[in-house]
């Protein structure tokens, strides 16, 4: 008796998953690549300005072996080649600044892990929170984000942040760069408040701005002196989490947005002789692009489908801006804030800004591949299609940077195949039969 209801069970749950894909997991991880892999007729956006008409890119154990025109390509043996024809490949596109694996639903606090209490945090690492089994990440690298940034929010310092592909098991399987640098939100120089009762929003000098510059400037000599001792007699984890950027080797990032607040940071920064330094939002960067070049900041701008950050500034300006600070020398980056799950559509601000900001679309794809990847330092993993990098590419209908053309038939990362399955596909299966569509 007790086997017949065992064996009805089972029978019961497998139809239950056979007719009922729409409550299924997210896809798993892609395998290992094991064997070569050739897609050829393509056109091939590199992704450092070069396009290469009739292409072919050769692929082994996840490294880019040959980028190239087609016929050309020394064949590896055993092969598996892929016609790609009228298709366009591209680099994985590379979102800044966000907190995607580090919240999933936005009024589930239960969800939500991206800040700790407290105004001084360096020591919190955004790589131990990384959630791989986000619901949002698959729904991003079907519009081409092979790579996100997850950034700690809140508080004057508010921690490091760590780089992942959006394929994995979990955050050692997925993590492309640890702790790539601190985050540090510079006080404004003017200060805005909403009023409740007539909706309006008045702006007024930071009384409080300097007091925090202080502190910043405080948290930073203390490190300094502590990191200066080679084995400290207690130990300091906030103090000894700021060593890497003291040292030169992971960024600090700077929120910052009025030109004032871009200045005064920048300088700071250089009292303490820190030499890579990110200017992250910079709204007014423009006003300073000389100052910017000549120090060697990069800036990684705020998402330009808005409205300008002032009544008097150009309508346009959003959408410039990525053009000027180019054009004036600045590496720029476009990012998509926190926004974490409408970071699917990033590839279409840099195409915007190829619209209108003076750039061609393959400077604007930059944007969000080449300088995004020097800036987080993995320019030798990712950011452009050549020989001896990873493997981590999109092949698409048409360009990415067009909502039209971006219609993502293939992804590999590290050389595999990734499932580009989703809930909002699953979703659109289970209800386009309700409503008629076929």
């Amino acid at each position: 008796m007790i086997q017949k209801i065992i064996a009805g069970t089972i029978n019961t749950l497998i139809t239950l998953a056979a007719i009922s894909p729409a409550f299924s997991q997210n896809p798993a991880p892609a395998l290992p690549q094991s064997k070569p892999m050739v897609l050829t007729g393509a056109t091939i956006h590199v992704g450092n300005g070069q396009v290469i008409q009739n292409g072919v890119i050769a692929f082994d154990k996840g490294i880019i072996t040959y980028v190239g025109a087609a016929g050309s390509n020394p064949a590896a043996a055993g092969a598996e080649t892929v016609e790609v024809k009228g298709k366009h490949i591209f680099p994985g596109v590379i979102s800044l600044n966000t907190t995607v694996g580090l919240q999933e639903i936005a009024t589930v606090r239960a969800t939500l892990d991206f800040a700790e209490v407290g105004e001084i945090n360096p020591h919190v690492r955004a790589l131990v929170a990384y959630n791989t089994d986000s619901e949002v990440i698959p729904t991003l690298r079907g519009n081409g984000i092979l790579v996100s940034q997850a950034v700690p929010q809140g508080g004057v310092i508010s921690g490091s942040s760590s780089v992942f592909y959006s394929d994995g098991w979990n955050w050692e399987d997925a993590v492309l760069k640890k702790d790539d640098g601190i985050w540090v939100s510079w006080p404004p120089f003017l200060a805005s408040s909403f009023n409740y009762d007539d909706f309006s929003v008045s702006t007024k000098r930071n009384d409080k701005r300097q007091e925090v510059i202080d502190l910043i400037r405080a948290t930073f000599s203390e490190a300094k002196g502590y990191n200066a001792v080679a084995e400290p007699a207690s130990v300091n984890l906030r103090m000894a989490a700021l060593k890497p950027v003291l040292a030169g080797t992971a960024n600090l990032y700077i929120r910052a947005e009025y030109a004032k607040d871009i200045i005064e940071a920048v300088k700071l920064a250089k009292e303490f002789d820190i030499k890579r330094v990110v200017i992250v939002g910079g709204d007014e960067a423009y006003k300073v692009a000389a100052f910017l070049k000549e120090n060697q900041v990069s800036v990684v701008l705020n998402p330009t489908h808005r409205l300008p950050g002032r009544v008097d500034e150009n309508v346009y300006m959003p959408y410039e801006l990525p053009g000027l600070l180019h054009k004036a020398g600045v590496k720029v980056a476009i990012t998509y804030a926190d926004e974490w799950w409408r970071t699917r559509n990033l590839a279409f601000l840099a195409g915007t800004s190829s619209g209108f900001g003076n750039v061609t679309p393959e400077e604007a794809l930059q944007f969000v591949t080449k300088n995004a990847a020097e800036i987080i330092g993995a320019e030798r993993e990712v950011g452009t299609l050549e020989k001896g990098k990873h493997a981590s590419l999109i092949v698409s209908e048409g360009d990415i940077l067009d909502m039209r053309g971006n219609v993502v038939g293939m992804v590999f990362v590290k050389g595999g195949k990734v499932n580009l399955d989703d809930k909002q596909k699953r979703l659109y299966e289970k209800y386009k039969t309700k409503y008629g569509k076929k």
